[in-house]
């Protein structure tokens, strides 16, 4: 699924990241626990969550996400935003819950993590 879709399903706003909607997503990891996403993301997976902090940003560096989408009309502040373009990791918003945007998302054919370590 390519971002550009993702976007779409989700009514979200893209906050950084124009030039990457084109980019492939192969599953979906939701978290607001940036342990559990440091347990349960893969590369070239699109975390969804509630948490807006800069370690988002640096969590999804390190665990190679291509993109993260804010849930419940959370926007990040400057400082995350700023760190997400230095990175080059596209930033979404969308008002949608969690819950809601992870079944969106499953019912239009992206998959979870599950099976993929």
């Amino acid at each position: 699924m390519k971002l550009s879709e993702i976007q779409k399903i989700l009514d979200a706003t893209v906050l950084y990241g124009h030039d990457r909607l084109d980019d492939d997503v192969f599953a979906c990891g939701a978290a607001d626990l940036m342990e559990d996403v440091l347990q349960a993301t893969a590369k070239g997976a699109v975390l969804l969550t509630g948490l807006t902090t800069v370690d988002v940003v640096r969590i999804c560096t390190i665990m190679e996400i291509c993109a993260v989408v804010f849930v419940r009309g959370k926007m990040p502040d400057d400082s995350t935003l700023e760190l997400a373009r230095a990175y080059d990791l596209p930033v979404l918003s969308t008002t949608r819950s969690l819950f809601v945007s992870c079944g969106r998302l499953y019912m239009q054919g992206l998959r979870g993590l599950d099976g993929y370590w």
